[in-house]
C-alpha cells in the first residue's frame, strides 16, 4: 500500500494570506501546506481521503509523475469546506462512470445542499457524476478492500477517521471515544492531526497527538493538519520521538 499526502495543512492552508510569521515566510517547501487530503493506492485501486478546495492543484502535481486513470472511492471525513470543497473537480474522473463518494448520512445531505446541480435528475452537461454512498460506523468494502470507519469528535461534531489495512487516517479530531481505540490496535502507520502548540476548541495540540500516539503504539506515526502555530518543520522534527514524523505535501509512504 502506498499513501501520498496531497495536503497536510489546516483550513487556511500555509502560508496564511497576509501573515508574515516565520512559518508563513519560510523558504522551506515542507512548511508550505495545502488543505488536508491523501491518496491511497492499494491492490491496484485508488482511494481518495477527502477532497478539499486544493484538489485540482494537488492532482496536477500527482499527474506529473504518476497519471491515474480512475478513482475507485472518495472517503469523506466530515462536511467542512476544507475537506469537501473540491468535489466539483472530480468531473475529470467521472466522464465514463460515476465516482463513488462515501460519507455518513448527515454529511451526504450537506454535500447535496452545497452542490445541488450535481444531483439533479436532469444534469447540466459536464457536471461531475457522483454516486453518494451513505455509510455507518461499521466496516464496508470498496472493490473488495475493507474500510473501517473510526468515530472521532471534532469538538462537538462527530466525524470519521478511516482504517485501511494496517494504516489509519485520523484528521480533525479533539477526542477519540474510548470504545474506538480497539479499532486502532496493531497499526503499522498512524496518521493523526496535530494542529499547533496552543490549545484549540476542536483540534488536538501537538502534545495531545503525542499522547494518543503513545497510547495507540503504532509502528510509525505521521502528523498532519498543521497550521502556522505548529512551528517550523525542520525545528519541530528534532523535538519528536524517533518513530513520529511530520508529514508534508507530496510525501509518499509505503505500508
Amino acid at each position: 500500500m502506498k499513501l501520498r499526502f496531497l495536503g497536510t495543512g489546516t483550513s487556511t492552508g500555509n502560508p496564511e494570506i497576509g501573515c508574515r510569521c516565520e512559518v508563513c515566510t519560510s523558504p522551506d517547501t515542507k512548511d508550505h501546506r495545502l488543505r488536508a487530503s491523501a491518496l491511497v493506492e492499494t491492490e491496484g485501486r485508488h482511494i481518495l481521503l477527502d477532497c478539499g478546495p486544493d484538489f485540482r492543484m494537488q492532482m496536477l502535481d500527482v499527474f506529473r509523475t504518476h497519471p491515474i486513470e480512475r478513482l475507485d472511492a472518495v472517503l469523506i471525513t466530515h462536511e467542512h469546506y476544507d475537506h469537501v470543497g473540491g468535489l466539483d473537480d472530480l468531473r475529470i474522473f467521472s466522464r465514463d462512470e460515476a465516482v463513488n463518494v462515501y460519507a455518513e448520512s448527515y454529511v451526504a445531505n450537506r454535500i447535496q445542499q452545497r452542490i445541488p446541480y450535481v444531483f439533479k435528475e436532469r444534469k447540466y452537461p459536464g457536471v461531475p457524476n457522483l454516486n453518494l454512498c451513505e455509510i455507518k460506523n461499521k466496516p464496508f468494502l470498496v472493490e473488495g478492500i475493507e474500510i473501517i470507519p473510526i468515530r472521532l469528535m471534532h469538538g462537538r461534531l462527530p466525524v470519521f477517521g478511516y482504517r485501511i489495512g494496517n494504516l489509519a487516517y485520523l484528521t480533525d479530531l479533539k477526542i477519540i471515544p474510548k470504545n474506538e481505540y480497539a479499532k486502532l490496535e496493531n497499526l503499522d502507520v498512524l496518521i493523526i492531526n496535530a494542529l499547533r502548540k496552543e490549545p484549540h476548541l476542536s483540534h488536538e495540540t501537538i502534545d495531545d497527538a503525542l499522547a494518543n500516539i503513545a497510547r495507540i503504539r503504532p509502528g510509525k506515526a505521521f502528523l498532519i493538519h498543521m497550521n502556522h502555530g505548529f512551528g517550523l518543520h525542520e525545528v519541530m522534527q528534532k523535538t519528536l520521538p524517533e518513530n513520529v514524523f511530520i508529514a508534508y505535501d507530496g510525501l509518499e509512504i509505503y505500508v
